[in-house]
């Protein structure tokens, strides 16, 4: 299985958009730096027909070293959560893409 990188983005980007690589590698910092940022802030980032990136606080709470069965608490945290759309997980599983959803 290969991972898609910043680098394969940046050249797709170059392949379509018909940038320059360094441009293209700029546009999508760009696009990355903004999402980052709207997340630290702790908003939503929603992308159509792909899915919605979100910040989560989480409580604190009690675990338990399963080495050694001792509880330790776990501290309160923010975690990043992903939630894919109706029509990106029809796409992975290989489904036709809903109608209504593949528009927006």
């Amino acid at each position: 299985m290969n991972t898609l990188t910043r680098a394969n983005l940046a050249e797709a980007i170059y392949a379509q958009v018909g940038l320059s690589r360094n441009e293209s590698a700029a546009l999508l910092e760009t696009v990355l730096d903004r999402m980052s940022a709207a997340l630290e802030a702790g908003e939503a980032v929603k992308i159509s027909a792909f899915g919605t990136f979100m910040v989560r606080q989480k409580g604190q709470r009690i675990g338990r070293n399963p080495k050694t069965g001792v509880e330790v608490p776990i501290l309160p945290r923010k975690v990043l959560s992903f939630r894919p759309s109706q029509v990106l997980k029809a796409r992975i599983n290989g489904q036709p893409v809903p109608r209504d959803e593949a528009r927006a």
